[in-house]
């Protein structure tokens, strides 16, 4: 059948031929689909995506603190032991009275070591964060087996005394053994006291 769209009167689509009508039909169901995707279904797509990466972002961060909830007992355990550590390491900080007395100590596990000082001289403290550091120049003349007693004794000391710029030569020989001379700086800490270290970031 052959139509003509000059024949066709759209005051009676009724009348018209089968063929047209289901053609007329098809195009307004294309355009209702395709209307109704750009204005309605088109946002609903990209707003579903959106909410698709939500939820995968969501399932990622759930299952990290899932796992953190599942070691919290560990981790717990891990933070008491690093405040035991570190309560530990704050007591081997000297206050100011026995900043003295471990000067004291220092200088008499070298005479017990059989050393002869030549230099003891305690600098100025340099403050730090929670700490004060105190360096000695230190130095002190003596046989190898003397000198390896001096430092086990310091690193034995109850209080943290640690050693920095060791430097040892050899020595004009006397009797028949062969003395060294070593300079070293010896560094011991304070703890600040809360007033000291407001005092200090005062001064920053």
């Amino acid at each position: 059948m052959n139509l003509d769209l000059g024949d066709l009167d759209l005051a009676n689509v009724a009348d018209w031929p089968t063929a047209a009508r289901a053609i007329v039909i098809l195009f307004l169901m294309v355009a209702v689909v395709f209307l109704g995707y750009w204005f309605h279904t088109k946002d609903q797509l990209v707003d579903l995506d959106n909410l698709v990466q939500k939820e995968n972002d969501l399932k990622i961060l759930f299952e990290r603190k899932a796992k953190k909830a599942a070691n919290l007992e560990a981790y717990q355990q891990q933070l008491a032991d690093m405040r035991e550590s570190f309560g530990a390491m704050l007591r081997q900080l000297p206050n100011k009275t026995e900043v003295a007395d471990l000067l004291v100590d220092v200088s008499q596990t070298g005479l017990a070591s059989g050393l002869e000082f030549e230099l003891f001289q305690p600098q100025g403290e340099r403050p730090q964060e929670f700490y004060a550091e105190l360096p000695i120049s230190i130095r002190v003349i003596g046989s190898y087996h003397e000198l390896g007693d001096f430092v086990s004794g310091v690193a034995s000391l109850p209080r943290i005394v640690t050693l920095h710029n060791v430097n040892i030569a050899n020595r004009a020989k006397q009797s028949e053994e062969s003395l060294l001379v070593m300079d070293l700086v010896a560094k011991t800490y304070r703890y600040l006291e809360q007033d000291e270290r407001t005092q200090e970031a005062g001064k920053q």
